[in-house]
C-alpha cells in the first residue's frame, strides 16, 4: 500500500524532481517506509512506500529488464504469484518477489488488456518510454484512489488531492456544481472533485496520455446485475467457497495482520474465516461510544470470544471533534460521512499493533444489508395512499420525533410521496434536499444554480440507475456504482492511509461481487430478512442469538453531541460562512439549522456535520475563484 504521483510534461521543465518531491511530501503518510523517483526527458514518477510484501526488493519506481517500462503502484495484486508463474513460462525473468513487477511484464505483453489478468485493489501508472505513453489504471470497484489534472505544464497525477495542489498550474477554483452535489450526497462523486482543475479517474477505468495530454479514458470493467435462478443449497456452497477463498488470499502478508471487528455480519464472517485459516489467534480491533445506543462493543466482544481472538477495544468520546481539522486535511475536499471519525480512530489504534487489517466493506451492497432496500420495497405501496391521509399521518407522527421508530415511519411516508423510485432513493440518502439547499443559498447563487439545471444529484444517480432488473437489484447496483466507491471506500482509504495502515476486504473481491449480483433479490433478501442468504451460509461462525439482532451501522452520536458537548463549538464554528463561501451561503443558514436541532424542531445532525466539514475545509484549503 503506497502513495504515487507523477508528471507527463509537454515542455521540458527546469527542475521536475523538485515538483515531484513536493507532491510526494504531501502523501508521505501513505508510504513512510521508503521513497523513490524516476525522471527522464519526457516524464517523472514519484513513490512513497508502505512495505507489505517483498520487504527487501520491492522499492519503486520499478523498471523492466531493459529499463524501457517504469511503474509506480499502490495496492495489492492478490493473484500475483499465479501471474508470475505464467510470465516466467512466457520467458520473462523476474528479479523480485513483489506484485509490482508483474505489472511491467503484463503491460509489455498485453498493453491495456493486462487489466483482465489482475485480481486485487490497485491504482498504478506505467510510463512506456518506447511509445512515450503514460497508462493510468484504477481497480474495478474503486478501492484505491487516483486523481489527475491537465494543465499548461502537462498532465499530473497522484493518490490524493493535496499532492496535486503542490503541482504548478493546478488552480484551486471551486466547482459550484461539485459543491451542490456534496451538499446532497455528502461526497463529491467521480470524475469530479471540489476543484474544476482536478479530476478523479473513476473505478474500473484506465487513462492513456501522450505529450502531456489525456488521449482517452475508457471503462474496462463493470459488474453485471444479471440475477439468474439458483438452487439455494448450491448458492450457499458457492458463496462459502468464494468468500473463504477471498479471505485466504487477503491474508498473504510479510508484516503483522489483523481485522476490524464491529460485531456485525460482514466483519464477523471475515474474522471467523480468518480464524479457520490462521495458525494463531487473529488480532481483532473494535471501536465504540460511551452512548450505548451507538456502541456495538458488547456484540464484537462476543464474536471475539467465540473465535478466541486476540481482541482490543477503543472508545470514542465527544472530544473527537478536535480531530476535524486533521480529517479535513487528509480528505482534501468536503466529505461529510461522520463515521470517518471512528474509522480514523480505529485505524490509528489498529496501526499500533498491525500493518494490515481486513474489514467487511462491500457486504451490504452485494448482499442487501441496508434498511433502504426494505424501505424501497414498501414505499411504492405507501405512495398509493392519498396525499391527504399521508400528510395527516406524518402530522400525527411529528410530535413523536424523539422516538426513533416514529421518526423513521414519518420519513418513510414522506419518501413515498416523491413519485419515482429514483426520487425516493435520493430522499433516503440525501443530506440536503433541493428545497433545503434553496434555503441555504443566497438569492444570486440560487438563481445561478437554477440556470444550470437543478437536480444535479438526481441526474448523477440516474446515470447509474438500471431499469432492466428488479428494483432492489437496481438499487444494489446503484450503490456499487456510487455510494460504495465514492463514500465508503474513500472513507476507509483516507482514514487508514492517514495512519499508514493497509485495509483489505474479501467482500470487495471481484468474483464475490459478481457472484452476489447473479443471485436473485428474493434469495438474498426474502420478505423482510436482510442478508438472509449470507447469514445462513455462515451461521456457524456466529455465537448464539447474534444473527437475530438488527443492523446498527457505524453511526456517530452527533445528534446528542450537537445538543450537549459540542454545542458551544458548533455555535462558534457555524456562526457565519467562511469568507470564500459568503457569496454562496446565507449568513445565518447554518446557525438556524443548529438552533432548530438544539430546540428539537428538526433532527439536523447530519446537515450540521456536512456544513461543519465544509466550513472547516474552506478555512484550510485555497480557493482562488468560484465557477
Amino acid at each position: 500500500m503506497c502513495g504515487i504521483a507523477g508528471w507527463l510534461w509537454n515542455q521540458p521543465p527546469s527542475d521536475p524532481k523538485l515538483t515531484l518531491s513536493r507532491m510526494a511530501d504531501r502523501i508521505v503518510h501513505r508510504g513512510p517506509d521508503a521513497g523513490g523517483f524516476y525522471v527522464d526527458a519526457k516524464a517523472g514518477l514519484a513513490h512513497r512506500r508502505l512495505s507489505i510484501i517483498d520487504l527487501n526488493t520491492g522499492d519503486q519506481p520499478m523498471a523492466n529488464a531493459d529499463k524501457t517500462i517504469h511503474v509506480v503502484f499502490n495496492g495489492e495484486i492478490y493473484n500475483f504469484l499465479d501471474i508470475r508463474k505464467d510470465l516466467q513460462a512466457r520467458g520473462h525473468r523476474l528479479a523480485t518477489r513483489s506484485d509490482t513487477e508483474v505489472l511491467l511484464y503484463l503491460w509489455q505483453d498485453y498493453g491495456p488488456r493486462m487489466l483482465e489478468h489482475l485480481r486485487g485493489m490497485f491504482a498504478f501508472a506505467i510510463w512506456d518510454t518506447r511509445s512515450e505513453t503514460l497508462f493510468l489504471a484504477r481497480d474495478r470497484l474503486g478501492v484505491k484512489p487516483l486523481l489527475y489534472a491537465e494543465t499548461p505544464s502537462g498532465l499530473f497525477f497522484a493518490s490524493e488531492l493535496q499532492a496535486l495542489l503542490a503541482a504548478p498550474d493546478v488552480s484551486p477554483v471551486l466547482d459550484i456544481e461539485s459543491l451542490d452535489l456534496y451538499l446532497s450526497l455528502q461526497y463529491v462523486p467521480a470524475p469530479r472533485t471540489i476543484y474544476t482543475s482536478i479530476r478523479k479517474l473513476p473505478p474500473g477505468h484506465f487513462l492513456i496520455a501522450r505529450k502531456g495530454r489525456v488521449e482517452r479514458i475508457e471503462r474496462y470493467w463493470d459488474v453485471t446485475p444479471a440475477p439468474r435462478k439458483w438452487d439455494r443449497r448450491e448458492a450457499v456452497e458457492t458463496l462459502r467457497e468464494k468468500v473463504q477463498e477471498a479471505v485466504r488470499i487477503r491474508m498473504i502478508s510479510d508484516v503483522p495482520l489483523g481485522a476490524f471487528l464491529s460485531g456485525g455480519i460482514d466483519s464477523s464472517i471475515t474474522v471467523g474465516l480468518m480464524s479457520r485459516c490462521a495458525d494463531q489467534p487473529v488480532k481483532t480491533f473494535s471501536i465504540g461510544f460511551e452512548e450505548s445506543d451507538y456502541s456495538e462493543l458488547a456484540h464484537a466482544r462476543r464474536v471475539a470470544e467465540f473465535h478466541a481472538t486476540d481482541h482490543r477495544e477503543f472508545v470514542v468520546r465527544p472530544d473527537a471533534i478536535e480531530l476535524l481539522p486533521t480529517l479535513v486535511r487528509h480528505y482534501g475536499e468536503p466529505y461529510a460521512d461522520s463515521s470517518a471519525i471512528p474509522t480514523y480512530y480505529l485505524c490509528r489504534e489498529t496501526r499500533r499493533h498491525v500493518t494490515v487489517a481486513l474489514s467487511g466493506d462491500g457486504g451490504d451492497e452485494g448482499f442487501l444489508g441496508y434498511n433502504r432496500y426494505l424501505a424501497m420495497r414498501v414505499a411504492p405501496a405507501l405512495g398509493k395512499i392519498p396525499a391527504s391521509l399521508r400528510n395527516l399521518s406524518m402530522a400525527l407522527l411529528r410530535p413523536l420525533r424523539k422516538n426513533k421508530i416514529a421518526r423513521q415511519a414519518a420519513r418513510l411516508l414522506d419518501m413515498s410521496g416523491r413519485g419515482t423510485d429514483l426520487a425516493m432513493y435520493l430522499d433516503a440518502v440525501s443530506h440536503f434536499s433541493e428545497a433545503d439547499k434553496a434555503g441555504l443559498y443566497t438569492a444570486n447563487h440560487r438563481r445561478r444554480m437554477t440556470e444550470r439545471e437543478g437536480g444535479l444529484a438526481e441526474s448523477y444517480l440516474r446515470s447509474a440507475f438500471r431499469t432492466d432488473v428488479p428494483l432492489v437489484q437496481a438499487l444494489s447496483y446503484l450503490d456499487l456504482q456510487t455510494y460504495l466507491p465514492e463514500d465508503i471506500l474513500v472513507k476507509v482509504d483516507i482514514a487508514s492511509m492517514a495512519n499508514s495502515l493497509e485495509t483489505r476486504s474479501a467482500f470487495l473481491d471481484q468474483d464475490v461481487i459478481q457472484f452476489a449480483m447473479s443471485l436473485p433479490p428474493e434469495l438474498k433478501m426474502p420478505g423482510w430478512r436482510k442478508k438472509d442468504l449470507l447469514k445462513n451460509a455462515f451461521s456457524d461462525l456466529f455465537p448464539p442469538g447474534l444473527l437475530r439482532r438488527g443492523k446498527m451501522g457505524f453511526g456517530v452520536p452527533l445528534e446528542h453531541w450537537f445538543r450537549k458537548e459540542l454545542k458551544s463549538f458548533a455555535e462558534e464554528a457555524l456562526d457565519r460562512p467562511p469568507e470564500p463561501l459568503r457569496t454562496l451561503f446565507q449568513p445565518d443558514a447554518a446557525r438556524n439549522l443548529l438552533r432548530d436541532h438544539i430546540e428539537g424542531r428538526r433532527k439536523n445532525d447530519q446537515r450540521l456535520w456536512n456544513l461543519l466539514f465544509l466550513y472547516t475545509w474552506a478555512r484550510l484549503f485555497p480557493i482562488s475563484d468560484i465557477r
